[in-house]
């Protein structure tokens, strides 16, 4: 399969599983905990072994690596130069809360780099995908555009902020001197696709993520023309990590 092929998968199975969490959402469901005391549900499980088994069926010459896997410890240990992660629902705690901010992240990275990946958000329909060097797109009730970070306007960055971390103190002196417009504190990869798509300029993260939170939207914004850009020294953020962890980074738009 080529670029194409394979981002066409990641989008469709991206939209299946949205459809299989939704379900789970209006059927009812109850919270667990993982060992590290994160939640996880029905739907995680379910949305990852969608995902998972149309990756290796299409595709079973690229490995996947998946959060439910690597909890279970059944993920390849060597994924080799070229991978899938995904993340099935990234946002547990806001499923289980009510809230609409929850994702669905399929990504392929190679050679380290995230290089192309679709997010669905499963409360709102939208659907959202690009590959580097290619464009981005988004799908929504109102059709499929293309979609790219913009220009900051005459009233300031719109800063996309973590839910559960609006109180960081850090973020404020990252954003000293800056002419702010406002502070949007959601969870999930939504933030980076609220970049990506010119609704807002700006996602610092300083929290503990994980490669499969960032992948998808990763690729996602650096095709709507964003940058992500490491905390501390300003380098890449690049994939295949110990541990899978990613350090802090900032998404930019124009």
């Amino acid at each position: 399969m080529d670029d194409d092929a394979l981002l066409a998968l990641a989008v469709r199975l991206a939209d299946q599983a949205a459809a299989a969490i939704n379900a789970v959402r209006a059927a009812g469901f109850a919270v667990d905990r993982k060992t590290d005391r994160t939640p996880v549900t029905e739907a995680d499980h379910i949305a990852e072994a969608l995902i998972v088994e149309g990756l290796r069926a299409a595709a079973p010459g690229i490995p996947v690596i998946a959060e439910e896997e690597i909890e279970a410890g059944t993920a390849p240990a060597e994924p080799g130069h070229r991978f899938w992660l995904v993340d099935p629902l990234d946002g547990t705690r806001e499923f289980a809360a009510g809230r609409d901010n929850f994702t669905v992240n399929v990504g392929l990275v190679e050679d380290g780099r995230a290089v192309l990946g679709a997010v669905a958000i499963p409360a709102t329909g939208e659907v959202f995908w690009g590959r580097v060097g290619a464009g981005a797109f988004k799908r929504d009730a109102g059709g499929t555009r293309a979609i790219s970070v913009r220009a900051v306007p005459a009233e300031g960055v719109t800063v996309m902020g973590s839910h559960h971390y609006q109180d960081d103190p850090r973020l404020g002196r990252f954003l000293a001197g800056r002419k702010v417009a406002r502070i949007v504190n959601i969870g999930s990869a939504e933030k980076f696709c609220r970049v990506a798509e010119g609704s807002a300029d700006l996602y610092p993260r300083f929290g503990r993520t994980m490669e499969w939170d960032s992948a998808a939207p990763h690729a996602v914004l650096e095709a709507a023309g964003g940058t992500i850009r490491l905390l501390e020294g300003g380098g890449p953020l690049t994939y295949r990590k110990p541990r899978w962890e990613n350090p802090g980074f900032v998404c930019t738009g124009g």
